[in-house]
């Protein structure tokens, strides 16, 4: 269970060497929790962030996990749920993949859509079903400002992630009432080593920075949080530039 500052008890990652889910993770268990289940394709980098957090004092084990599996989710995800109560799952899987190479290889896009939307949609479903039937839990999806409105630069991607945020919001809405909350995390360009070597853009943030976000999230119990906050505003503006206009936008 949560304590009065919105901390859970136990976490789950899924995407358990995301450097937005290992920053929030550090932070949580700085607060109160112990027990930590990090779900990942088996690596030796997903065994080194098991043991950073254990050294940190918490319980983590990791469970081989994969988003393009969706046929395993239920026997995956089930297992950890009946082995204990799961306060928070932290969805963070996904993939940018290559705009240029994925428009001239269709199966790479389709790789790019079956990892951040399909795979979030059976997980998300599995993990939401197994929290509304302990009756408490919170299920914190990644979004991106990405998905607000397609760009060139980036719409295969984009258009994943538009549809992941659509997903959560209306599991959100149909988990009303049941005890479990959603929080959908809307982060705009993250400078963190997948994107090392990209380019600059204007209200960049950090995997420190998008966790810092979520925590804050979990204790307002916010349905949608933007990182850095000024978003909001922005994307408020942006959705409604003429298409011709926003074609010739540096963003």
């Amino acid at each position: 269970m949560k304590d009065a500052f919105g901390a859970p008890q136990s976490l789950l990652i899924l995407g358990g060497t995301s450097e937005i889910g290992l920053a929030t993770a550090r932070r949580l268990i700085s607060r109160r929790t112990r027990t930590v289940r990090l779900a990942g394709r088996p690596s030796p980098a997903l065994e080194q962030a098991a043991a950073d957090l254990r050294a940190l004092g918490a319980d983590v084990r990791t469970v081989a996990f994969d988003a393009l599996d969706p046929e395993s989710h239920e026997t995956t995800l089930g297992t950890l749920f009946a082995e204990d109560d799961i306060d928070m799952v932290l969805m963070v899987f996904g993939v940018l993949g290559d705009q240029a190479r994925d428009e001239e290889e269709p199966l790479s896009a389709v790789r790019v859509a079956q990892t951040n939307y399909t795979g979030a949609v059976s997980a998300g479903l599995v993990c939401a079903g197994a929290l509304q039937a302990q009756g408490h839990g919170s299920l914190v999806v990644l979004s991106s400002v990405a998905g607000e409105r397609a760009r060139r630069a980036d719409f295969i991607y984009g258009s994943s992630k538009a549809g992941l945020d659509t997903f959560a919001q209306g599991l959100g809405d149909a988990l009303q009432g049941t005890g479990v909350q959603v929080m959908v995390v809307r982060p705009g360009f993250v400078r963190s080593r997948r994107t090392a070597g990209l380019p600059e853009t204007p209200l960049e943030t950090t995997p420190e920075a998008v966790a810092d976000a979520i925590v804050t999230g979990l204790r307002r119990r916010s349905e949608t949080v933007w990182v850095p906050g000024s978003l909001r505003v922005v994307m408020s503006a942006l959705r409604h530039v003429p298409r011709p206009l926003f074609r010739r936008l540096p963003v």
